[in-house]
């Protein structure tokens, strides 16, 4: 089955930035919805018309990937709003925020804490990647019509690049 818009497609992958350093590895098929948010616009379009066995690589500059560096989304808050284990590298969900943070902070949001000062701390609300340009070497594993369900949520269920929190050490995409 050739890759259309709204079906199901099952990918394999390297990930690595523009320096050739490997960001993430899929090394199981996961299965992503063309047509829906679980892949970025331009590794859907690059997908259209390939069947099962193809492989791709692509370049992706930061604004088709997480965009570039945007330092309005740098914020300065209070050292004393936050925890006392409260370590470079935690990321917070905008709604969890502590109690007392500026309004301005968008809460769908998610937020690195990028440095500690004794009297403030950094958040940042750039996605991780943002700034970086992406080398993505992939391989087209299977290909299937999307499900009705599937096709309602917008979503085979991944969201590998929905940005998402990552657990110390985890990838930085899902």
């Amino acid at each position: 089955m050739e890759i259309t818009p709204q079906c199901v497609v099952s990918l394999t992958w390297t990930l690595k930035d523009g320096l050739g350093e490997v960001l993430d590895v899929l090394e199981e098929p996961v299965e992503f919805l063309l047509g829906g948010s679980d892949l970025l616009p331009k590794i859907e379009e690059a997908l259209q018309g390939h069947e099962p066995g193809a492989t791709l690589d692509l370049n992706l500059e930061p604004q088709d990937a997480f965009g570039d560096f945007d330092d309005q989304k740098l914020f300065l808050e209070p050292r004393s709003l936050f925890p006392e284990g409260l370590e470079e590298g935690m990321v917070f969900e905008g709604h969890a925020l502590p109690q007392g943070v500026s309004a301005k902070l968008p809460p769908e949001t998610l937020y690195t804490v990028s440095d500690i000062y004794p009297e403030h701390v950094v958040l940042d609300g750039n996605h991780p990647l943002a700034g970086v340009g992406l080398r993505l070497h992939l391989k087209v594993e299977a290909v299937r019509e999307a499900a009705e369900e599937e096709l309602r949520a917008g979503t085979a269920g991944t969201g590998f690049f929905r940005v998402q929190p990552a657990a110390p050490g985890g990838s930085l995409l899902h």
